[in-house]
């Protein structure tokens, strides 16, 4: 389980490429490593990893198939970072909301708002998630716990837009601060939320 909270970035520093398969070697900060052992689970822009090799500061992580699919770490090349968050102990603070570290789909930045301190960040969703997206409500976005500002029609068929703002410490602590318009970010919706809309939905497709 992980909490949302990003406690770091982290560089990566060799990728090894097979059919449908990689690896990132990723040099982890000594904070980050603390207690770090071979199986332990590291979140990467919110994707639930297991950590294979530990060779002092450079820890390895295996990406199957699903994973490259349907998240954005498959685009990630040699010197680029990623978002990190150990994966939670009993007893940790929740300071964001629950998270599985199991990515549903990525979203495009399609508008960025500068202002004073704050920036708002527009992404768009695919038409198959609007259902769990609510205003107010918790979504993750590469990792980072957020709280959903305001929702937006995209167009005929073009999905839901979706707007979160950042203060300066979510902008200094993560990568959102380097997103473009036109990157992909990984999505994972509250897992409650979900729960509740797909149960309501079973109840009343089972009364027609």
């Amino acid at each position: 389980m992980f909490t949302g909270i990003v406690q770091g970035i982290a560089e990566v520093v060799e990728v090894l490429e097979l059919e449908a398969f990689r690896t990132h070697v990723v040099a982890l900060p000594e904070e980050l490593r603390e207690g770090l052992e071979i199986g332990a689970s590291v979140a990467h822009n919110g994707v639930c990893l297991t950590v294979t090799r530990i060779e002092g500061e450079k820890v390895s992580f295996d990406l199957m198939r699903e994973t490259l699919r349907l998240t954005n770490l498959g685009a990630i090349e040699v010197g680029q970072c990623v978002n990190i968050e150990r994966a939670a102990r009993f007893g940790d603070e929740i300071g964001g909301h629950s998270m599985s570290g199991h990515v549903i789909c990525m979203a495009k930045v399609v508008t960025i708002e500068e202002a004073p301190n704050n920036r708002r960040l527009w992404f768009l969703l695919p038409p198959s998630m609007a259902k769990f997206v609510f205003e107010k409500g918790y979504i993750g976005v590469d990792g980072i716990s957020l709280t959903v500002g305001d929702l937006r029609p995209a167009g005929a068929g073009e999905g839901v837009e979706f707007s979160v703002n950042l203060i300066p410490e979510t902008l200094s602590r993560t990568m959102l601060k380097e997103r473009l318009v036109g990157d992909w970010v990984n999505i994972e919706i509250d897992p409650q939320t979900q729960v509740i809309v797909e149960t309501v939905e079973r109840v009343l497709a089972s009364r027609l």
